[in-house]
């Protein structure tokens, strides 16, 4: 069997939506220690400033924490200049709260500006490298059901192979009955579930 390493990946960001009942971001973490699954989550700056349990938890519990911005806007709207003050207080709430650096890594809201070049070279400058994703999951889309969630996950995968990077969100209601199945399901299949440092080169 060839190798199939998945990286799951989680943007704690402040919800946009209704679906979104509290406590669902330790759910997903409750989920994640049952199964012995190591994750990688973009933290919003303003949402670890108002959730500094969760953010501790996360850094505690040994996954890889990369940068989700401070305000969670569109960054090709901002100057370079309005990039690099959001991007660093993003790094500095972090920093303090979580008490983990969360260079180099870093995910573009919404995915805006993933591949632009001037958003890359300020990210650069500031030692982040942007990371998307391969697969996304949308369990932030209402209307959407866990087994709908799961099959988007199972089958983005499949899809890709080798070295997929998934999306999912610390707080739709959604996310943590399909991450429970997407775990099981991608384990049957044989993936290795990792961090997005052991599939990037």
């Amino acid at each position: 069997m060839s190798e199939l390493r998945v990286a799951l990946t989680f943007d704690a960001e402040h919800p946009d939506r209704s679906h979104c009942p509290p406590g669902t971001q330790d759910r997903v973490l409750e989920i994640l220690s049952d199964a012995g699954v190591r994750s990688t989550f973009f933290l919003q700056g303003r949402w670890v400033s108002a959730y500094p349990e969760s953010a501790r938890r996360i850094a505690g519990a040994g996954h890889l924490v990369g940068n989700h911005s401070d305000h969670h806007a569109h960054v090709t709207e901002f100057s370079d200049e309005g990039l690099r003050a959001d991007v660093s207080a993003a790094e500095e709430s972090i920093r303090e709260i979580a008490a983990t650096d969360p260079r180099p890594w870093f995910r573009c809201p919404f995915g805006d500006g993933h591949d632009d070049p001037r958003v890359l070279d300020v990210l650069g400058g500031l030692g982040y490298r942007n990371v998307h994703w391969d697969v996304e999951a949308f369990d932030w889309e209402e209307g959407l059901d866990a087994d709908a969630v799961t099959r988007n996950v199972v089958d983005g995968v499949s899809e890709h192979g080798d070295g997929a990077i998934v999306l999912f969100h610390t707080w739709p209601e959604t996310t943590p009955p399909a991450l429970v199945r997407v775990v099981d399901r991608l384990r049957d299949a044989g993936a290795a579930l990792v961090t997005v440092d052991e599939v990037l080169p």
